[in-house]
């Protein structure tokens, strides 16, 4: 692997990430729905987005704070909710954790999580949300709101577009589940990719396996498995009506995550969310749907400032991150992009992901002669018209 110092941007450490983990670990974090359509369109819409600059503008430094759910974040974007990170790297959350709030943002921790949710929010200086599944039925996640409660996580994310798991073709040729089963006579002929890499079958030895998901405890079963997640999210559909019931367990606030819509946009405000997410859970559920930048006007408008608007899928650089802002997001999230670096370095390689993404920020500011991320409008870029399509 190079050396991080000479990491030049996302990609470099999204190669540095298939380097060092097995194939099934990789394509777990790298892969899509399906065809992995919209997988691609999240990121190649960016390029249907093209700024309009202010030129010969002396800016010196750049404001990059933005407030979001009344915490002051030094970046405008954070680091969204990624399962399966202990895989990754054995320190897994509790170093996105550490590496976020050293850089003065935001963490949200998966429920598909192998560290404990107590020990994840020691570890970040800043905000740290959950990411709820209801994963085991309702009790378990009415355990797992209690102890984020208690452990003083300040938002809630509820994920709605997870009826059931979308089928991802490169983990079942590449032997993901069973990797997750720990069943040696199903693992044989994924073994040489395992043994191929070394540094990381020593850690995971080390750090003792496949750990179960230790926010998930089911009533007289205790921690769920992590292979037990597909068939345990087709019984964990989220509806509308749950949030009524999450809204008298949790009194802070609730981010819906998984808007495409100005329709769920709307049913968001009505039932009471602080914000929304435009997401299509990274082109990881249903295929073919739109990329998420291309849906954000809609959801903007339809929202028209009455709560906050956040926005994940397809952010690799800092130019992603100042188009997204300036067509209406309050902040961006961002997954594969630090993930890349987990899987590489740990923590070392999420703060080198920060550093890149914070330093493509300041510069594209610079460079559109704009002082300020909270001064960013839709007069910064021009976008095809169709997005602004509203349906009825």
């Amino acid at each position: 692997m190079p050396s991080l110092s000479r990491t030049v941007n996302i990609e470099d450490l999204r190669r540095s990430a298939e380097r060092r983990v097995p194939r099934a670990v990789f394509d777990y974090l790298d892969g899509g729905g399906e065809g992995e359509l919209t997988l691609r369109e999240n990121c190649r819409a960016f390029q249907d987005i093209t700024f309009r600059a202010r030129h010969a503008v002396s800016v010196g430094n750049c404001d990059l704070h933005v407030k979001v759910l009344g915490a002051d974040l030094a970046l405008p974007f954070l680091l969204a909710p990624v399962g399966y990170s202990r895989l990754m790297h054995p320190e897994g959350e509790c170093a996105a954790a550490r590496a976020a709030g050293e850089a003065g943002t935001a963490y949200t921790l998966s429920t598909i999580s192998g560290h404990k949710m107590e020990a994840v929010r020691a570890a970040s200086s800043g905000p740290v949300w959950y990411q709820l599944y209801l994963l085991g039925g309702r009790e378990a996640a009415e355990a797992a709101v209690i102890r984020a409660r208690d452990a003083g996580f300040s938002a809630l994310v509820l994920t709605i577009d997870t009826a059931v798991s979308g089928i991802r073709e490169r983990d079942i040729r590449n032997g993901v589940n069973q990797l997750l089963g720990g069943n040696p006579i199903a693992m044989l002929p994924f073994l040489p990719q395992i043994l191929g890499r070394p540094g990381w079958l020593a850690s995971f030895i080390v750090d003792g396996g496949v750990p179960k998901l230790a926010n998930v405890v089911v009533p007289g079963s205790g921690p769920m498995p992590m292979v037990d997640v597909t068939s345990a999210l087709a019984n964990a559909a989220v509806t509308w009506a749950d949030m009524r019931w999450l809204r008298e367990l949790w009194a802070g606030p609730i981010i819906i995550k998984g808007v495409l819509t100005g329709d769920d946009a709307r049913r968001a405000i009505d039932e009471g969310a602080s914000a929304v997410v435009v997401s299509n859970h990274g082109g990881r559920q249903l295929d073919t749907l739109p990329a998420t930048v291309r849906a954000l006007p809609e959801v903007a408008e339809a929202v028209n400032g009455r709560i906050e608007v956040l926005m994940d899928g397809g952010i690799r650089r800092g130019t992603d991150i100042v188009k997204a802002i300036s067509m209406g997001a309050r902040a961006v999230l961002v997954g594969r992009a630090y993930a890349y670096g987990l899987a590489a370095a740990g923590r070392p390689g999420v703060t080198r992901a920060i550093q890149i993404l914070r330093a493509d920020v300041e510069r594209t500011l610079r460079l559109l002669g704009c002082a300020s991320i909270t001064e960013l409008d839709p007069s910064y870029v021009d976008f095809p018209e169709a997005w602004c399509r509203t349906h009825p």
